[in-house]
């Protein structure tokens, strides 16, 4: 018998809080962690959302009883809204201490915005360590500080803004970038940007906006820092940008001819992560 397959859906985890933070932590961000809640039909469980889980495993109950679900996994429906809930409620129902290596292409069931309690806000915490896969009590063997160390090697130097949501530094080589994952409809966040670059005004202190990521549904709007710039020394230009941006954000008036033209150049430079 065939099964049922599960449609394509654009904005897969809207609805859920802090939907740019999860965008940025599957597609993104190298190592963090974020919070999350079953509702009481699903055992009011704590959650830890994570990006990745060891060899590439989409959950884990750990031997200590603790869930953790991970963002960045391989494959999966036209859902991942659908396929991550799948994996967390095969987690929950596991024994601890097993890891949820697959859920292959789940059926049409529950999605995170039915699983998950949505009151409870999606606080991220960014590290640069995967130690946490380990549970506190676990004696750490050579083989698991190597583990670890090895995942460890991976990790590009990322923190979390604060003043804005959903705002990442990143240290790429010998240059540092601004990604800042917007809540917004795709056209609104182009149009915004188009106003802002033909006047000249799409970056602030210190930067140079260069392009914009697309993933599940969301834009990610990317600017180059200044040489060696620290997360800490754009905090306050960020905080001062982000009213100039809402209020683009907020203009509903037609683009004029030099909008249309900054927002052809934008297009161009767009990146679809997936």
């Amino acid at each position: 018998m065939a099964t049922a397959s599960i449609d394509f859906v654009l904005r897969p985890f809207e609805g859920l809080p802090g939907e740019p933070d999860w965008v940025a932590l599957r597609e993104l961000v190298p190592a963090a962690t974020a919070t999350a809640r079953t509702t009481a039909e699903h055992g009011g469980k704590d959650i830890t959302v994570t990006t990745v889980l060891p060899d590439g495993w989409a959950a884990l109950h750990r031997a200590d009883g603790e869930i953790l679900l991970a963002l960045q996994t391989v494959g999966g429906s036209g859902d991942p809204s659908r396929d991550l809930a799948a994996a967390l409620l095969e987690a929950i129902d596991s024994e601890p201490g097993t890891a949820i290596e697959t859920v292959g292409l789940p059926e049409p069931g529950p999605r995170l915005q039915d699983v998950l309690d949505l009151t409870v806000p999606f606080e991220v915490t960014v590290l640069d360590t995967f130690g946490y896969w380990i549970a506190p009590d676990t004696e750490m063997t050579d083989d698991l500080k190597h583990a670890v160390e090895e995942a460890d090697a991976g990790i590009i130097d990322t923190k979390k803004l604060p003043g804005v949501d959903a705002a990442y530094w990143v240290r790429m080589g010998a240059k540092e970038f601004l990604r800042w994952a917007q809540p917004h409809d795709e056209q609104q966040v182009i149009d915004a940007l188009a106003r802002l670059h033909a006047k000249r005004e799409a970056g602030f202190d210190g930067s140079k906006f260069i392009g914009y990521f697309r993933s599940t549904g969301l834009v990610v709007p990317v600017w180059e820092l200044a040489k060696g710039s620290e997360a800490e020394d754009i905090e306050s230009a960020l905080t001062a940008f982000a009213p100039t941006f809402a209020a683009a954000l907020a203009t509903t008036d037609a683009l004029d001819a030099n909008e249309r033209r900054a927002r052809a150049g934008i297009v161009a430079r767009q990146v679809t992560l997936r």
